[in-house]
């Protein structure tokens, strides 16, 4: 006689068999209902549990997967295959952190695991802690040498660091035992980018495209290699590939999009911004362009600029708030330049554009006391959260051989860094009034009160452009696209003078440079009432 518990028991294991078989053939659908009725019998068991999570996970079914290897273990906090289950459902949900707890508890049970091992560096990659992920990356390798995974986030660690020379043989590697890895095809175009090897980088990319032609990686980083050598026609276009590439989430309206390619005329424009503050400072320039075809423009921006922008010609309304007044057409403000067909030759280039409220001046000349000392503002780093913030940002007490050349300087940074403030408070030839930058207004009249700008590529940089104020921008080697290669000046900004990093990257020659071109400015001020000193095409002079 079969007991009703022994035959319950032979109902799981058939099913469980049953789901497990239509799993391998990846019939997932019919196996989770194999599965489902194996539940029916053995509520308790936690590998049904698990065993179910791991069919929505090939089903692509990330959110229901977590939620059922989380009720696996409930049932069982110590099965490692729920657990690893649950870290690979929450990465999928790209939730690195959380992810990544889970497969710390794995590693603890299996800490010679070196698969375990491979996910906890690669979500430690996607966090960006790449000197935890590194001992990671090469206990996996250790065990397996060929892990070509492994070898593409070792590849990516060392670009992390500017390393692109060692990055390189860790992504051929990878493609010489995958060779359709995509992924790595385009970090070695990406590294050989940096190292300016662009026939190289396009070559890759002609081989992502020929595997899948509609790869938004390849479509956003052909555009800025093509920007960056000042091919706009091609680079513009290829743009809309930002928001597949990220993964971000576009706006969506019902009206119809602007592109350039109907009349506006009494028409309601919003304009709206996209990407970074810079990237709204650029771009702003073609605001009261737009106005003069007899559109009537909304500005929509972050809340920071707003006071700076709404002031500008051409500007109806100017918003930080979700809620919108009808319109008629919308536009990206980075979408404007490929609206406008902008080519190298036709920049529109004429500074400034963007002036500070004259209400504010007086309040910082009292501020900075006597202008006896050529006035000098400095920003050395930028949102340590940008992607390519190890590349532009530099460490404050690498501007010291420039401190002591008769100049006054005055802090533009917002967002000191921890490990900045000592070498800061020690300077007091620097001037801190950064509590009352209380958004880009202010900071724009301060500006406006200085005769230079030194700064790394940010938001400031732009700013000091757009005032038509001078500005000396510190680059790297191979930088943003905006700053073109191979010259000294930016057509967008005609009083803008840039320093670039040679093929070293090193900051150190950069800084000599700027601290001798210093001394020549300092040497030809002469004080003056309303004294304002220019820097164009290498000629100094002061005017009135």
């Amino acid at each position: 006689m079969v007991r009703p518990r022994d035959q319950a028991g032979s109902k799981t294991h058939y099913l469980k068999n049953l789901g497990a078989a239509l799993h391998r053939l990846r019939r997932h659908e019919e196996a989770l209902k194999a599965y489902d009725k194996a539940l029916i019998f053995a509520p308790e068991d936690s590998e049904v549990g698990t065993n179910i999570g791991d069919a929505l996970t090939q089903a692509g079914r990330h959110d229901e997967a977590a939620l059922s290897f989380d009720h696996a273990l409930k049932l069982n906090p110590r099965s490692t295959d729920a657990a690893v289950g649950r870290g690979r459902a929450l990465f999928k949900l790209k939730r690195y952190e959380e992810a990544l707890a889970y497969f710390d508890l794995v590693n603890e049970m299996r800490p010679e695991d070196a698969e375990v091992a491979h996910m906890r560096s690669t979500c430690m990659v996607r966090m960006r802690r790449f000197d935890d992920a590194l001992p990671e990356v090469r206990k996996v390798l250790a065990s397996k040498p060929g892990h070509v995974d492994a070898l593409n986030n070792l590849g990516t660690i060392h670009q992390s660091r500017g390393r692109h020379e060692e990055a390189l043989p860790c992504f051929d590697q990878a493609l010489a035992l995958r060779p359709d890895f995509i992924h790595a095809m385009n970090n070695k175009a990406f590294s050989l980018t940096e190292l300016q090897q662009f026939e190289k980088a396009f070559a890759i990319y002609e081989r992502v495209a020929a595997l899948e032609p509609d790869n938004a990686t390849l479509r956003w980083n052909t555009a800025m290699l093509h920007l960056l050598q000042g091919d706009f026609e091609k680079g513009w276009i290829r743009r809309d590939a930002r928001w597949t590439a990220f993964s971000q989430q576009g706006r969506s309206f019902t009206q119809p999009a602007w592109r350039g390619d109907m009349p506006v005329e009494g028409k309601t424009v919003l304009l709206y911004s996209d990407e970074g503050l810079g990237d709204t400072l650029q771009y702003a320039r073609y605001v009261p362009m737009l106005a003069a075809r007899g559109a009537r423009i909304i500005l929509q921006v972050e809340p920071a600029i707003r006071p700076l922008l709404s002031g500008m010609p051409g500007v109806s309304q100017c918003l930080s708030t979700i809620e919108l007044p009808e319109f008629d057409l919308h536009c990206a403000l980075s979408d404007l330049p490929l609206a406008f067909e902008t080519r190298l030759e036709t920049i529109p280039s004429e500074v400034p554009y963007l002036r500070a409220p004259a209400a504010r001046l007086r309040a910082w000349e009292d501020r900075l006391g006597q202008h006896d000392r050529l006035r000098v503002g400095l920003v050395w780093s930028g949102n340590p959260a940008h992607q390519n913030d190890h590349n532009r940002s530099i460490a404050l007490h690498m501007l010291a051989p420039i401190l002591d050349s008769g100049a006054s300087f005055v802090s533009l940074q917002k967002g000191v860094r921890d490990s900045d403030r000592p070498f800061l408070a020690e300077r007091s030839e620097i001037i801190d009034l950064t509590e009352h930058l209380t958004d880009f207004s202010e900071t724009a009249a301060l500006m406006s009160c200085l005769d230079l700008v030194i700064a790394v590529d940010t938001s400031v940089a732009h700013l000091a452009g757009a005032l038509g104020r001078p500005v000396w921008v510190l680059l790297p080697f191979t930088p943003d696209f905006r700053w073109l290669l191979d010259r000294d000046d930016s057509p967008w900004y005609p009083t803008a003078r840039l320093f670039r990093q040679n093929a070293s990257r090193e900051w150190g020659s950069v800084i000599e440079r700027v601290r001798v071109e210093l001394g020549d400015a300092v040497a030809h001020w002469i004080p003056r009432e309303e004294g304002r000193w220019t820097d164009q095409s290498r000629r100094r002079r002061w005017s009135a």
